[in-house]
């Protein structure tokens, strides 16, 4: 994978993950990157090599299918095939220039690369009955790409107002909290979840935690952001009964600076919540909005 050539790195990569060509050809379609069989299969063979921009965009969404590192694949393309990828989000992307969470995470000294994709995210938000994001807690199952990985690093973003002072992280699952950072003009707090051993490449993880607040001003929406595709992603939004929005939308965005794309209304249950699932996600936010009068 580090020397390549390109088609010995693909047929490995698959090889090791195990889908069928088929199986991979629906998986590109699903977004929006239309790959024949044939074509993969001379690619992996060494027939041809990917070199048309729609090819290229291929590789890239291989390398996020096949749960590889950025770049592995384009770059034994060539620099210019790399080059040329507008593939994963960045940190500064998602949360904007000099963001609070991107300073706190070099405070942490934090690699760019966590080492850990999401298989599978269940996120809770609860909205108390002051209208107040109340508790987000999180059922994380993780896969570590590369040997050594002994921690989660997690991020809150609060409302406006919000004392992070007060927020608590708790680890409930299969990790305990180490360092935390907090930035209180911006009311972010970020929260090392360490696990009990360090995880060998392709091991998995399963872990749950929970944010306190309740500290900030009503609350209108909640998003994550995703700086790489992949995994399934399910958010969870309840609303206490004596205060319960009229309206849930559901939206998307690439970045924090783009503007929201709403993608359909969201019908409250019995039970006063409501919730947004992603298969596979995309780089970019995912987020219900909702108005409250």
């Amino acid at each position: 994978m580090r020397t390549g050539p390109f088609h010995v790195a693909l047929q490995t990569a698959l090889t090791a993950r195990g889908p069928a060509l088929h199986r991979v050809r629906h998986r590109l379609a699903q977004r929006g990157i239309n790959v024949g069989v044939t074509s993969l299969s001379y690619w992996q063979r060494g027939i041809r090599r990917p070199d048309r921009p729609a090819s290229l965009r291929a590789v890239t969404a291989l390398e996020e299918l096949l749960e590889l590192p950025e770049h592995a694949l384009t770059r034994l393309l060539g620099p210019r095939a790399a080059a040329d990828q507008p593939t994963a989000r960045t940190l500064r992307t998602l949360a904007g220039p000099d963001s609070a969470p991107e300073r706190l995470l070099t405070e942490l000294d934090v690699p760019r690369d966590g080492g850990l994709h999401t298989v599978l995210h269940h996120e809770r938000v609860e909205i108390d009955g002051h209208r107040r994001l109340a508790v987000r807690e999180s059922q994380h199952v993780v896969r570590a790409h590369r040997d050594g990985v002994d921690r989660y690093v997690a991020i809150h973003c609060g409302e406006a107002d919000a004392d992070t002072e007060r927020v608590r992280v708790v680890g409930l699952e299969n990790c305990r909290v180490g360092r935390v950072r907090r930035a209180q003009e911006a009311a972010v707090v970020v929260a090392e979840l360490l696990f009990d051993a360090r995880l060998t490449a392709g091991a998995t993880a399963v872990l749950r935690y929970r944010f306190e607040d309740g500290t900030g001003e009503p609350s209108r929406e909640y998003f994550r952001g995703f700086t790489h595709g992949g995994g399934s992603y399910v958010l969870q939004v309840a609303f206490d009964r004596a205060a319960l929005p009229v309206r849930c939308r559901r939206f998307g965005r690439p970045s924090l600076q783009a503007p929201r794309e709403f993608v359909a209304d969201l019908t409250l249950n019995a039970y006063g919540t409501v919730h947004v699932l992603e298969p596979e996600t995309r780089p970019g936010h995912v987020g219900v909005m909702w108005d409250w009068d």
